[in-house]
């Protein structure tokens, strides 16, 4: 393809219009200058591309696709190798599915556990989660089909996400929420790029030229494409000049506005032309993909592999495994309909679904059935009776426990840590009736755990993907050996975790205080002296390991790892550096190298680590660059973030420095104003709060919507009401010109009529013959 040659072809408006989308997955096309479209689809976790019309919040069913386990369970396996197989799974299914372009891997990080999309994200460490995102884009693109990042960047909460202000310092974004996607993009080699919905420091991401210039392009060498999310562009022009080249979906007043700024000098055409060559670039790569039947069977033995090698052995006091013949009471409405994907744009419609009641019907356990519960809590004493007369018969109980679909979602974060009272009361019953209790927890991310003292053995399988249900019986039977270890910390409680602040998190209506800086997770529990319920790092095994042999050298770290269990395993090995003495303010412990590796039953390995001062530079805001402090400092090998197995001290050279310059005292402090009657309503104006709005038709929308989240509430239809609300009620309205196909006339016609100017803006509203021929 001749990129120069078909741009210098483009009129203006062809130009202005490829740089939004044709439809809603689907980029312009221009077959008489050889220009095709580029199918977009949704699959952090397994494909979605819709058969019939396109909708955002999936209504209307996908194809049939392979349903892998959901980021948060397979960043437990640590195993960027698993991570590459299943992006390459993904990527021949996308192209199977003439798909261009595939929207993930999300790689955000957990600052708080009641973030609704905490399912769909790696981990609360970002080496972690660049390093298994990195390896998801190779597989990805080796099947010429594009990986898409998101959301880019610190876009850590759902409530009111597209029109929050995070308000977070130079270091700590820098060097934990930026430092994931740095990976991803380097090593990864991402083609695309999705920016998030929320203002970073008063900016929004899709126009922030310090995200986007000077970080994005200039300093990590990005030549891809910037894709906004869905309805999150702000200015489109100013979105342009950041290098944001598409925006996403289609938006006529978008290109209207691109179009005007050309003409009138505010941006240079060459400005177009350049992103245009990107896009075009995309394209041929995307061109490239081979357009043919996917093996069915390979990928559900992929993600059978990702539920095994993800699920986390939390609690066993020697009862897993289960021997054949076991009597076992199965009880929990999750064995016989799995939880095992969340919810929102990333739903799956999978090839296959295993359910765990017909795999112990295969497993040669003497089994008894019963549902216990209602998943979305309504009690039930008939179920709860029918549950304990079920564990009489038995020896040991599995219970399987769990969130219901409504719990996590796109859009809405989680209300607490909780389960529902309904299985927590049925749990406790069983443990106090003097039963072995194995309790098997279907959730995508952590809870709390004070319900399940007293059972025998704890088995998170998170949600496992199409195939989670054969891997629980394999592992509950033995005939596969869990070892996977937790990629985020569980607390106690949650008012352990630091973000429990109210005023950290959610924070303000529209503004979130970044005050925790790098205290997020394990570096706050191992500097704090905070003990978890489960520390990040952490899980067990049916074999045991041990540790011995460290040996530094300038350039690398020996140790050997040997299985001193009757069962082959993996271990997950974790090497973390602290500096306590230095200068610069610091986590006492930060993770900077892992491995993964097979041994069979007294079989032992020597792991060599190579590092350099790289590895232990921080973000120096004197400078702004990143550089290494001279200091002693403790490497530590660890089965986990709190179980330290191995450490000694070397000397790092580097910069000998008196003090660290801080975060100015006033930089999180901030004044939200509060929204009242006669309000100017602008493009950023949720429908939620239109409610403010001058006009009378802005009162009534907002009303509306409200009354039909109530009416929904009445009915118990929990699905609509976070439909509604995550894609009306908290959706600014630019995303009702968007979504409604709105040109610049009409869409700021209908602005007037939210401020009060009504008969105005209806006549710019309606389009005359005369005009829509012109």
């Amino acid at each position: 393809m001749d990129k120069l040659k078909i741009i210098s072809k483009m009129t203006l408006r062809q130009k202005a219009d490829m740089l939004t989308g044709k439809d809603f997955w689907t980029t312009q096309n221009y077959p008489d200058l050889g220009i095709r479209s580029m199918f977009f689809a949704d699959g952090p976790h397994g494909l979605r591309k819709q058969a019939a019309a396109s909708d955002r919040l999936g209504l209307n069913p996908s194809i049939p696709a392979t349903c892998f386990p959901t980021a948060s369970v397979t960043a437990c396996s640590w195993d960027t190798e698993l991570g590459e197989e299943i992006g390459k799974a993904l990527g021949e299914e996308a192209a199977g599915m003439d798909v261009d372009v595939l929207l993930g891997p999300g790689l955000n990080i957990k600052r708080n556990p009641l973030c609704g999309r905490n399912f769909e994200y790696f981990s609360e460490d970002p080496l972690l989660a660049g390093k298994m995102a990195a390896s998801y884009v190779r597989g990805i693109q080796s099947q010429n089909v594009a990986a898409c990042l998101k959301h880019f960047a610190v876009n850590n909460r759902e409530y009111r996400r597209m029109t929050s202000d995070s308000i977070i310092d130079e270091r700590t974004f820098r060097e934990l929420y930026l430092r994931g996607f740095e990976i991803a993009v380097k090593e990864g080699g991402s083609k695309c790029i999705m920016s998030s919905y929320n203002k970073i420091n008063g900016t929004f991401a899709n126009e922030n030229k310090h995200l986007l210039v000077d970080i994005l392009r200039s300093e990590w060498g990005f030549n891809g494409v910037v894709i906004t999310d869905w309805c999150g562009s702000n200015s489109r022009i100013n979105g342009l000049k950041c290098g944001n080249e598409l925006e996403m979906p289609v938006c006529k007043y978008g290109a209207d506005d691109i179009v005007k700024a050309v003409q009138e000098g505010e941006i240079d055409e060459s400005l177009l032309d350049k992103s245009i060559d990107r896009l075009l670039a995309l394209s041929d790569f995307c061109e490239k993909k081979k357009n043919k039947p996917f093996d069915e069977k390979s990928h559900q033995a992929v993600a059978k592999q990702a539920a095994l090698r993800s699920a986390v052995l939390l609690k066993n006091d020697g009862i897993l495994p289960l021997k054949k013949g076991t009597k076992v009471a199965v009880i929990g409405d999750f064995a016989f309909q799995p939880r095992y994907q969340g919810a929102g744009s990333s739903i799956v419609n999978p090839i296959h679904l295993a359910k765990s009641g017909e795999a112990f019907e295969k497993s040669g356990l003497n089994c008894v059935f019963a549902h216990g519960f209602n998943r979305f809590g309504k009690k039930s004493k008939k179920l709860y009776n029918a549950a304990l007369k079920a564990a009489e018969q038995a020896d040991v109980v599995l219970f399987f426990a769990g969130l219901d679909e409504f719990s996590e979602v796109e859009g809405m974060d989680r209300q607490n840590m909780k389960m529902p009272e309904n299985q927590t009361r049925l749990c406790r019953a069983l443990i106090s009736a003097g039963k072995k209790v194995a309790v098997v927890l279907h959730c995508g991310s952590s809870i709390e755990l004070n319900w399940t003292d007293g059972a025998s053995a704890l088995l998170w399988m998170g949600l496992s993907g199409q195939e989670g249900a054969e891997a629980e019986v394999d592992l509950i039977t033995g005939k596969a050996n869990p070892c996977g270890k937790l990629a985020e910390t569980w607390w106690k409680k949650y008012e352990d975790c630091y973000t429990s602040d109210p005023n950290l998190f959610p924070g303000g209506e529209d503004k979130v205080p970044y005050r925790e800086k790098l205290s997020v997770g394990y570096r706050y529990c191992v500097t704090n002296g905070v003990k978890p319920e489960y520390p990040f790092g952490f899980g067990l095994s049916y074999t045991k390991f041990e540790y011995r042999d460290l040996h530094i050298t300038p350039d690398e770290i020996t140790f050997t790892v040997k299985n001193i269990g009757e069962e082959a395993g993996r271990e997950i090995v974790q090497i973390y550096y602290g500096l306590t003495d230095g200068a610069v303010k610091r986590p006492k412990r930060q993770l900077f190298a892992f491995r993964n590796i097979y041994l069979e039953s007294r079989q032992e390995k020597k792991i060599t680590v190579p590092y350099n001062g790289k590895d232990f530079a921080f973000y120096d805001l004197n400078t702004n660059s990143y550089i290494t402090e001279e200091g002693q400092y403790t490497i530590e090998i660890g089965a986990s973030s709190e179980d330290i197995k191995l450490s000694a001290k070397i000397h790092i050279d580097g910069v000998t420095l008196e003090s660290e310059k801080d975060v100015n005292p006033n930089f999180f402090n901030f004044l939200e104003l509060k929204k009242h009657r006669k309000m100017t309503v602008d493009e950023n104006t949720t429908v939620g709060d239109l409610r403010y709005a001058k006009g009378w038709i802005g009162r009534f929308m907002s009303w509306a919507v409200r009354a039909a989240i109530r009416i929904c509430k009445l009915f118990g239809n929990r699905s609509a009401v976070n439909s509604v609300t995550t894609g009306i009620l908290e959706l600014p309205v630019r995303g009702l010109g968007k979504y409604g196909g709105m040109n610049r006339r009409k869409f700021d016609g209908l602005l007037y009529m939210f401020n009060g100017h009504f008969f105005k803006g209806l006549n710019m509203l309606i389009i005359r013959k005369k005009e829509a021929k012109k």
